[in-house]
């Protein structure tokens, strides 16, 4: 474990890894502080159990980049659990999870909600720790920003989509109906589009003409990741992926493209709902085939505009305005989407290199300012 840790060290990071343990529970975690040159950690906490110290170094620095790319004032950082999120025993578990790192949280780390976790798991880390700043998510009924509520991280992919084309009447597929994919289809159903598939665990659904996105919302507040078996009958899961549409979102897990399948993709436009869900190779591929892909770090920043309102209002008694936590979203993740577009297209390189250069930059000018590197 020791030289695993210290192997993934480079440059960038990680500045800090702490692994935690409870005999009581069975509970094991992780927390990765990646690099706090621009500011003090800040990213969400995932509950699996399949949670790994690698998995979560790597999203630890898609978070270094991602506050970065959108030039927000926070460091790159995460956290995970290994530990079954259905489990009876869950809320023990977190909170024994939250008493390990008391040390880190908050003062150097504050915990987001990311897979496996709840707006009611957040309440619960801050009456463990009680400190209102510990995690950002909580309940409106309890001050917090409720931003999968919202659904922040969706409604800027769509934003980000329509900004560099016009929406109506235009064919999007959504591969995930989870937190992000079910609030992206509902946002490109306000702008015009006609959503042509989404799926879930339990399969595809695809219709040429267009799906019923209010019924499939309505079911899925009632029946989660079963909507789509109950919409009607599913195809087998990587339908969603290979439908011809003028968007794909890839909305589900990271590690679903290879250049295989990029290939095969019959779309004009990939904004990246999930993180890290396509392969360096798949880019190069879509690259060359003039398939715009927007980064995972610069589509889905809408969580991390959002958890910065949060975090500038953690400990004040005043609720953050929703309708301005959108609009910032939407004005600010339309504008770095453009950019970074451009971006590729004058330095010759795919829209993630150019996306992760951008951010390199910045949080290497703090590096320097800091004292940090010479």
């Amino acid at each position: 474990m020791l030289m695993d840790v210290l192997q993934l060290m480079d440059e960038w990071g990680p500045e800090k890894v702490v692994c935690v343990s409870d005999r009581r529970t069975g509970m094991k975690g992780v927390l990765v502080i990646d690099n706090t040159a621009r500011g003090m950690g800040k990213g969400g906490t995932r509950m699996s159990p399949g949670v790994t110290v690698a998995e979560i170094a790597r999203l630890a620095r898609v978070m270094t980049w991602k506050w970065a790319g959108a030039d927000l004032f926070f460091g790159g950082a995460k956290a995970g659990i290994v530990f079954d999120p259905a489990s009876p025993d869950k809320e023990a578990a977190l909170r024994a999870f939250a008493r390990k790192l008391s040390n880190e949280v908050p003062r150097e780390y504050v915990l987001g909600l990311d897979m496996g976790l709840t707006e009611r798991d957040a309440a619960i880390v801050q009456d463990e720790l009680s400190d209102r700043g510990a995690m950002m998510g909580a309940p409106a009924q309890l001050g917090g920003l409720p931003y999968d509520e919202l659904g922040v991280t969706g409604f800027g992919v769509a934003e980000v989509a329509d900004e560099l084309m016009s929406l109506s009447g235009k064919r999007v597929a959504i591969q995930g109906f989870g937190a992000v994919g079910a609030a992206a289809a509902r946002r490109f159903a306000e702008l015009g589009a006609v959503v042509v598939a989404v799926s879930s665990v339990h399969g595809a659904l695809v219709d040429p003409d267009g799906l019923d996105v209010a019924r499939l919302l309505d079911l899925r507040a009632s029946s989660g990741d079963l909507a789509v078996k109950e919409y009607g009958p599913v195809q087998a899961l990587g339908a969603e992926l290979r439908v011809p549409c003028d968007v794909l979102v890839p909305a589900a897990l990271q590690d679903v493209i290879d250049a295989d399948l990029a290939g095969e993709l019959d779309t004009t436009l990939v904004v990246e709902g999930a993180n890290l869900p396509t392969s360096v190779a798949a880019q190069e591929v879509l690259a060359a085939r003039g398939i715009t892909v927007v980064p995972d770090f610069i589509a889905n920043a809408g969580g991390v505009v959002a958890a910065a309102f949060g975090m500038d209002a953690r400990y004040s008694p005043f609720p953050v305005n929703p309708a301005t936590v959108l609009d910032a979203v939407s004005q600010k993740l339309r504008a770095n989407a453009a950019h970074i577009v451009a971006e590729a297209r004058n330095r010759g390189t795919t829209t993630h290199v150019a996306a992760r250069e951008l951010a390199q930059e910045r949080v290497l000018a703090a590096m320097k300012l800091r004292g940090r590197v010479a």
